[in-house]
């Protein structure tokens, strides 16, 4: 059994009950927006084509964890998930342990590690966890377990922090004349 392995199966049996987690919500809403929407694919309320993926955040154990079955829609191979959904979950509960740091932070790179076929249908659980961090820039491993513990998929995602500020005022483009 690898080390991760041995974390995983560690963490499953002795997590305390997910009431005790703290919720990760998705992403900061625009503050022109009376209402907050959140349409990320993954993890996104209010994209009616989305994941609906429910994150929550362990401080003590310096985690970000979810608890998923993984619908027909994502099949790849015959009752198994495709490649870039397992990739948009690691890269969805990487980028949830920043907000312990309380910083905004987005994916420069990531690669992911295909150990076995992500079963659909199935209750799986996705760990994100921090590895290091350098002045912005944000190293964090995830992991898509069974519900026996054993790792289906990894991997190790680089986040660089942003200002949220800057890029609102990029995305506004240049102020009217």
């Amino acid at each position: 059994m690898l080390i991760a392995d041995c974390f995983f199966k560690q963490m499953l049996e002795s997590r305390s009950p997910m009431s005790k987690h703290k919720p990760a919500p998705g992403h900061s809403p625009h503050p022109k927006l009376n209402k907050p929407l959140n349409y990320c694919f993954a993890c996104g309320k209010d994209n009616a084509d989305g994941m609906h993926l429910k994150f929550y955040v362990d401080e003590s154990a310096h985690h970000a964890i979810c608890q998923f079955k993984l619908a027909r829609r994502y099949q790849g191979p015959p009752g198994h998930a495709h490649g870039g959904i397992i990739a948009t979950i690691l890269d969805e509960a990487m980028g949830k342990v920043n907000k312990l740091r309380n910083v905004i932070a987005l994916t420069r790179s990531m690669s992911v590690e295909y150990l076995k076929p992500v079963p659909l249908g199935k209750a799986l659980t996705v760990i994100g966890r921090e590895q290091s961090v350098n002045g912005r820039e944000h190293i964090n491993i995830g992991e898509i377990a069974d519900e026996s513990g054993e790792v289906l998929a990894r991997s190790t995602g680089k986040f660089i922090a942003i200002e949220p500020g800057r890029m609102l005022k990029k995305l506004a483009g240049p102020p009217a004349r």
